[in-house]
């Protein structure tokens, strides 16, 4: 999209605007309570999709940004939503404040928390705000649950409609801060977008512009007018740059544009599992598909599930080999502990599983601790995954091929952090392929 078509896409809205408050009588009338009922809480329903779905990438990154943004939309959405639900003559009587009031309130709401996420938030702060997110989207549930509910019953505070002077001071004072703050955002995405050339960002960018616009036109429109349906389409319009913009990208790292500098590309002290099924190649050629499917099934359906619970990042299943990264989101500073224990209990539980089927492969594993650089790998308008380079990775596969049938060899560092109470076995040293130095490991026997 050209600059000249931003600049016009902006210019329409508040030209219309101008227009009708100059000439009133260009202000034309549309007053059908049944239609805004059902269109408005279709697009609030859209588009409180569309901020659960930033809302799950945000969390499953760990990223402030994606979470704060996604937050933003939900509640510019859900009081969209309410503002529907609140429709005088549909679900309840007649018109109250908390018909006229829902919209300015959310989208107030929503431009604090855009406004927050368009700074680039230091590691402590961006810790901070992933661990209120629980509490926060608690918050703002209850909050839309509670206006809900005293909309549609009709009482106090919101079971009259203000008066038009409390209604012009309310919205005025809303709209102030919703511009400020819609302003604030837009800059700091405007200048990620500079930075980053995505087209995601560019209609992030442009949806706050639109709902800044939408503020001021909500000062001015007049119920069931023209000005008045404007600002529910400037709504509509903002939450369809980003659901369009977001379309065009690779679809497992949709929002990656998105995150901050450290979610994107950054060192991680993490350690590695690697765990594959030695002998599994003469068992897949001596063995039907359809039972050599049966057999992985049966083992990840049990694992994957058992090393999340560990705290784990399952990175990839790759045929019969899993990668499994600690402190991927440097929230475990106890990660060599951990991966170290979920080997043991990975052992214990495939014996488990395989157990009357001693002609099933077996897992080896291999641990190993320290630095990577962690970020979003791949092509600008292509295939993205979130993943961990490095040394690091590359020895955690290596001892994992080193590693006898159901057991678990761990490097120098992994075992170094371990502490005095795991017992340990040093292997001889290894020669592994690809590293001129010798690798010292050792066979893990318990914790």
């Amino acid at each position: 999209m050209s600059a000249v078509a931003l600049l016009l896409a902006l210019a329409l809205p508040l030209g219309f605007l101008a227009l009708v408050i100059e000439h009133p009588s260009v202000d034309g009338r549309w007053e059908n309570h049944a239609a805004h009922f059902w269109i408005v809480l279709a697009a609030a329903s859209a588009n409180a999709a569309l901020g659960y779905a930033v809302s799950v990438a945000g969390r499953r990154r760990r990223d402030a940004r994606l979470f704060l943004v996604s937050v933003a939309f939900i509640a510019a959405a859900g009081f969209l939503g309410l503002h529907a639900l609140a429709t005088p003559g549909v679900l309840i009587g007649g018109k109250n404040a908390g018909f006229e009031l829902a919209t300015p309130v959310g989208l107030a709401v929503a431009g604090l928390l855009a406004a927050v996420s368009g700074l680039e938030l230091a590691p402590p702060a961006a810790s901070r705000v992933m661990r209120a997110s629980t509490p926060l989207l608690a918050g703002l549930g209850t909050l839309l649950a509670a206006w809900a509910a005293v909309s549609v019953a009709d009482v106090w505070p919101l079971h009259r409609p203000l008066a038009a002077e409390q209604l012009d001071g309310a919205q005025v004072a809303l709209a102030a801060a919703g511009v400020v703050l819609y302003a604030a955002a837009t800059v700091g995405y405007l200048r990620l977008y500079l930075r980053r050339r995505a087209l995601v960002l560019l209609g992030v960018t442009l949806a706050f512009a639109l709902l800044a616009e939408a503020m001021l036109v909500i000062v001015w429109a007049r119920n069931w007018r023209a000005s008045w349906w404007e600002w529910h389409l400037l709504m509509l319009l903002g939450f369809a740059a980003i659901a369009l913009s977001a379309r065009s990208e690779w679809y497992e790292e949709r929002f990656s544009a998105l995150y901050l500098e450290r979610t994107l590309a950054g060192a991680r002290d993490v350690s590695i599992l690697f765990a594959d099924l030695k002998g599994y190649t003469s068992f897949a050629e001596r063995t039907s598909p359809a039972d050599c499917a049966a057999m992985l099934r049966a083992y990840f359906e049990r694992l994957v599930p058992q090393l999340e619970a560990a705290g784990g990042n399952v990175n990839q299943i790759v045929g019969d080999e899993l990668m499994v990264i600690f402190n991927k989101d440097d929230d475990q500073p106890d990660h060599a502990p951990r991966a170290a224990a979920a080997a043991l209990e990975l052992q214990a539980e495939a014996d488990r599983v395989a157990r009357g089927r001693p002609e099933w492969p077996r897992f080896r594993v291999g641990v190993n601790s320290g630095e990577v650089h962690a970020g979003v790998i791949g092509a600008a308008r292509g295939h993205r995954k979130h993943g961990v380079i490095g040394d690091t990775v590359n020895l955690a596969a290596r001892l994992q091929s080193e590693a006898p049938a159901g057991k678990v060899v761990v490097g120098a560092e992994t075992a170094r952090r371990l502490g005095a109470g795991a017992l340990l076995e040093r292997l001889p040293e290894l020669h592994v392929k690809g590293k001129e130095a010798v690798v010292e490991a050792f066979l893990l026997h318990r914790l």
